[in-house]
Protein backbone atom coordinates (compact mmCIF):
# COMPACT_ATOMS: atom_id res chain seq x y z
CA UNK A 1 0.00 0.00 0.00
CA UNK A 2 1.31 3.43 -0.94
CA UNK A 3 0.68 6.67 0.91
CA UNK A 4 1.33 9.98 -0.83
CA UNK A 5 3.39 12.25 1.38
CA UNK A 6 2.71 15.97 1.41
CA UNK A 7 5.00 18.41 3.19
CA UNK A 8 3.01 18.23 6.42
CA UNK A 9 3.44 14.44 6.62
CA UNK A 10 7.10 14.78 5.66
CA UNK A 11 7.71 17.28 8.46
CA UNK A 12 5.65 15.18 10.90
CA UNK A 13 7.77 12.09 10.18
CA UNK A 14 10.84 13.92 11.50
CA UNK A 15 9.00 15.07 14.62
CA UNK A 16 7.54 11.62 15.29
CA UNK A 17 10.97 9.98 15.39
CA UNK A 18 12.54 12.66 17.58
CA UNK A 19 14.39 14.42 14.75
CA UNK A 20 12.24 17.55 14.50
CA UNK A 21 15.26 19.78 15.15
CA UNK A 22 17.58 18.09 12.65
CA UNK A 23 16.72 20.57 9.88
CA UNK A 24 15.32 24.09 9.90
CA UNK A 25 11.83 24.60 8.48
CA UNK A 26 13.41 26.03 5.30
CA UNK A 27 15.83 23.12 5.15
CA UNK A 28 13.04 20.57 5.45
CA UNK A 29 11.08 22.38 2.75
CA UNK A 30 13.93 22.31 0.21
CA UNK A 31 14.82 18.72 1.09
CA UNK A 32 11.19 17.72 0.50
CA UNK A 33 11.12 19.56 -2.83
CA UNK A 34 14.45 17.99 -3.83
CA UNK A 35 13.11 14.48 -3.16
CA UNK A 36 9.85 15.16 -5.03
CA UNK A 37 11.81 16.48 -8.02
CA UNK A 38 14.13 13.45 -7.92
CA UNK A 39 11.11 11.12 -7.98
CA UNK A 40 9.58 12.97 -10.91
CA UNK A 41 12.81 13.02 -12.92
CA UNK A 42 13.77 9.40 -12.32
CA UNK A 43 10.37 7.73 -11.92
CA UNK A 44 11.75 6.11 -8.77
CA UNK A 45 9.61 6.23 -5.63
CA UNK A 46 11.47 7.07 -2.45
CA UNK A 47 10.40 5.47 0.82
CA UNK A 48 10.14 8.10 3.56
CA UNK A 49 12.74 7.27 6.21
CA UNK A 50 13.33 10.37 8.34
CA UNK A 51 16.20 8.84 10.30
CA UNK A 52 17.84 7.66 7.08
CA UNK A 53 17.54 11.16 5.62
CA UNK A 54 19.10 12.61 8.78
CA UNK A 55 22.06 10.26 8.29
CA UNK A 56 22.34 10.99 4.57
CA UNK A 57 21.95 14.80 4.58
CA UNK A 58 23.25 17.64 6.78
CA UNK A 59 22.22 21.27 6.90
CA UNK A 60 24.79 24.05 7.27
CA UNK A 61 24.10 27.68 8.11
CA UNK A 62 27.02 28.86 6.01
CA UNK A 63 30.25 27.85 4.32
CA UNK A 64 32.31 28.48 7.45
CA UNK A 65 30.25 25.98 9.43
CA UNK A 66 30.80 23.44 6.65
CA UNK A 67 34.56 24.19 6.58
CA UNK A 68 34.76 23.64 10.34
CA UNK A 69 33.59 20.07 9.75
CA UNK A 70 35.13 19.21 6.36
CA UNK A 71 38.19 21.44 6.24
CA UNK A 72 39.39 24.62 4.59
CA UNK A 73 40.07 22.91 1.25
CA UNK A 74 36.55 23.97 0.28
CA UNK A 75 37.08 27.66 -0.38
CA UNK A 76 33.70 28.34 -1.96
CA UNK A 77 30.28 26.78 -2.50
CA UNK A 78 31.32 25.61 -5.97
CA UNK A 79 34.06 23.48 -4.38
CA UNK A 80 31.39 21.78 -2.26
CA UNK A 81 29.12 21.29 -5.29
CA UNK A 82 31.99 19.57 -7.11
CA UNK A 83 32.23 17.03 -4.28
CA UNK A 84 28.61 16.20 -3.46
CA UNK A 85 24.95 17.09 -3.89
CA UNK A 86 24.29 20.59 -2.60
CA UNK A 87 20.76 21.87 -2.05
CA UNK A 88 20.65 25.64 -1.44
CA UNK A 89 18.23 26.94 1.18
CA UNK A 90 18.98 30.66 0.87
CA UNK A 91 21.98 32.87 0.09
CA UNK A 92 24.11 31.27 2.83
CA UNK A 93 22.44 28.10 4.15
CA UNK A 94 22.52 24.77 2.33
CA UNK A 95 22.08 21.03 2.70
CA UNK A 96 24.60 18.49 1.45
CA UNK A 97 24.57 14.77 0.87
CA UNK A 98 27.13 13.60 3.41
CA UNK A 99 30.38 12.22 2.05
Amino acid sequence: MKLDVNFYRFERAFQDCGRGEQFSYGGLRVLYEYIIQFEEETGEEIVLDAIGLCCEYTEYDNLKEFQDEYGKDYECIEDVENETILIPINEESFIIANF
